[in-house]
């Protein structure tokens, strides 16, 4: 049926209202915790922004040895392999002078390429930066949105960008609704849909096909 997509936001952002996300007080911050999220909880990147805070602007992060960022983001586990994702993408960013109006003139097409380029920022990593930082409507495949969807019953591809453009085909190109349906599904996974879902009282019980396998 056309627009489920559009039915399972709206009941999901009837229940819940927006989010107000990314949890960032910066474009840069926003980029820096979407790596430091990789393997691992947001509580944990917390501790590591909390760390960072000194040095959250661009040059400053440039200045510091790979080892120094290392231990400034060891809570959020994987610290040596994140400190190098973050130095990757450091010279990318610094190739656009750290100019975010600059880098949102570049052809979406051609900017989510160049992420995906960048070692350790895969398409997850590339999409949300692409959504939150620079201001692209894209839908943001994550495991909670593949498991509150496969348990609503749709049947989706193995492959990360033709599960995406399935649901991009359904819905406008509104920005403001691919900011808030990302954080909506993250919220609805936290609360119901969980490993074991909470099935009573959830706002899509009535569309859901519970599929639980």
């Amino acid at each position: 049926m056309k627009h489920e997509y559009q039915l399972i936001y709206n009941k999901l952002y009837e229940h819940y209202g927006p989010q107000g996300w990314w949890p960032a007080e910066t474009p840069f911050e926003m980029m820096m915790g979407s790596i430091l999220v990789q393997n691992t909880s947001w509580r944990n990147v917390d501790k590591a922004l909390d760390n960072l805070k000194p040095f959250l602007k661009p040059e400053a992060i440039d200045k510091l040895s790979i080892d120094e960022l290392a231990q400034l983001i060891r809570p959020s586990g994987f610290f040596n392999i994140k400190a190098s994702r973050i130095k990757y993408y450091m010279e990318w960013f610094k190739s656009y002078e750290y100019d975010i109006d600059l880098i949102k003139k570049v052809d979406k097409h051609q900017l989510r390429i160049e992420l995906l380029s960048i070692k350790g920022i895969g398409p997850e990593t590339a999409d949300v930066i692409l959504l939150y930082a620079f201001d692209t409507p894209i839908f943001v495949v994550d495991a909670y949105s593949r498991r509150i969807f496969h348990r609503l019953g749709f049947n989706m591809p193995a492959s990360y960008d033709t599960f995406r453009k399935q649901v991009e085909k359904e819905l406008p190109r509104d920005l403001a609704l691919y900011n808030e349906f990302h954080a909506l599904i993250v919220k609805h996974a936290k609360e119901f849909c969980k490993a074991t879902p909470i099935c009573d009282s959830c706002p899509l019980f009535g569309i859901c096909d519970r599929r639980l396998d």
